[in-house]
């Protein structure tokens, strides 16, 4: 029999729902992006019509939008208030280790780098057939991050959570990042497992605006508005929790080769230009945060 074994499904158990106020917010943010939009599409033809704006006053208003967009994601994301933990004593280092978004580029090179590392990994994946790794020291668990019931069951026996969680519905509103956050965060307490570490973004919180000026201006603002959003929410609902936390924000993920060399720390990224920093990089760096305490509780910025 392989190695690899999908956990069997449980009955759902409930999950904690949104407040009022957060899916009122939620909702009046996705109708006003929809009315700045037909607004901005409407001047644009009247503009093309030469009944309308002058194209000089809709490329400033859009410089504004972006503008004003990049400080709502620097208001609702993670904001450090305190340097990080310098004490980079090593911890002792687990020994089984979850892995949630294992079959996306940084997953798989997490799932990959842990067991090389030794670890005994649980890759936790909806779709079995998208990891195609076999290892005596790995299992796979099945389910949605959605689903509580899934991730408590292969939350069970874990001694820490590495999260690289994403997706590819980008435009239009979802929860996939925060509301599957907030089951592993869930499970976690109810397991005793302490220490998780997540991959978002940077763009957001403290590093807004440092993914430079092509992301700033027009990618997070016009493609990726709610999956920014959501990220947000992410950041905020691990900051919050009672466990050990480390949030990890790379530049623009690649798929080149790993260097083992890259910049870290608060203040990493540009404003002009884009940073960018390849996957296994990015893994590699996540992994060595469950033998730390240098960015306990504290969001961390990586780049070459």
């Amino acid at each position: 029999m392989s190695s690899q074994q999908a956990l069997v499904d449980l009955s759902l158990i409930p999950t904690s729902k949104p407040s009022l106020a957060v899916r009122i917010g939620h909702t009046a943010f996705s109708i006003m992006w929809v009315f700045f939009w037909l607004v901005v599409l409407r001047m644009l033809v009247r503009a093309m019509l030469g009944r309308g704006a002058h194209p000089t006053v809709l490329l400033i208003s859009f410089v504004l939008y972006a503008v004003a967009w990049t400080l709502v994601l620097w208001h609702a994301a993670y904001r450090s208030t305190d340097a990080p933990n310098r004490d980079t004593t090593s911890r002792e280092r687990p020994k089984r280790l979850l892995i949630v978004g294992a079959t996306g580029g940084t997953g798989r090179q997490l799932v990959t780098q842990a067991l090389e590392r030794g670890y005994e990994v649980t890759a936790f994946v909806r779709d079995l057939s998208r990891l195609q790794i076999d290892h005596p020291r790995l299992r796979i668990a099945q389910g949605d991050v959605l689903d509580y019931a899934t991730v408590e069951t292969a939350m069970r026996g874990q001694e820490a959570v590495v999260s690289a969680l994403g997706h590819k519905r980008f435009l239009y509103p979802t929860r996939i990042l925060s509301g599957g956050t907030r089951n592993v965060l869930r499970a976690m307490d109810a397991e005793g497992v302490a220490r998780v570490v997540c991959q978002t973004s940077l763009g957001i919180g403290d590093s807004a605006g440092r993914l430079g000026l092509y992301f700033t201006l027009f990618t997070i603002p016009v493609v990726l508005p709610f999956y920014f959003w959501d990220k947000c929410r992410q950041e905020r609902m691990i900051a919050e929790s009672n466990r050990e936390w480390v949030i990890v924000r790379p530049g623009m993920l690649t798929n080149a080769h790993k260097r083992e060399r890259l910049r870290h720390g608060s203040r990493v990224g540009n404003l002009f230009s884009t940073v960018r920093i390849a996957r296994a990089d990015v893994a590699h760096f996540m992994l060595d945060q469950l033998e730390s305490d240098t960015y306990l509780r504290s969001a961390v910025g990586v780049a070459w």
